[in-house]
């Protein structure tokens, strides 16, 4: 069960630090700049937390390489994703085609 949890945990924790990163910026108008760092930090902790203990628990199932590569894939893509569902920013088709070659990086990667 560890090997499927693990990434499930690490793109958990992508779609965390994304919304800390990037979901303050719809409310620059509305929202003070320190509520904005005090929430993103808020959002950080159990990002911090599920980061930990999924590399904890995935080094004995995963290369560390491997970790870090699904984590960075991941990352972009929901930083991608909030930017498009939370900001309303546009997805170009170079930039999908950017996630299909990452996709394939992270296979190459962990099925090494």
């Amino acid at each position: 069960m560890t090997p499927v949890i693990v990434p499930v945990m690490l793109l958990t924790s992508s779609v965390l630090m994304a919304l800390a990163w990037l979901g303050h910026v719809r409310f620059r108008e509305r929202v003070p700049f320190v509520v904005a760092v005090l929430a993103s930090w808020l959002l950080v902790l159990p990002e911090y937390i599920l980061n930990v203990v999924a590399i904890r628990w995935g080094h004995e199932f995963y290369s560390g390489g491997a970790m870090a590569s699904f984590n960075l894939c991941t990352g972009v893509l929901c930083v991608a994703l909030v930017s498009r569902f939370v900001l309303g920013e546009p997805i170009s088709r170079r930039q999908v085609l950017g996630f299909v070659l990452m996709a394939a990086a992270v296979v190459l990667v962990v099925y090494e």
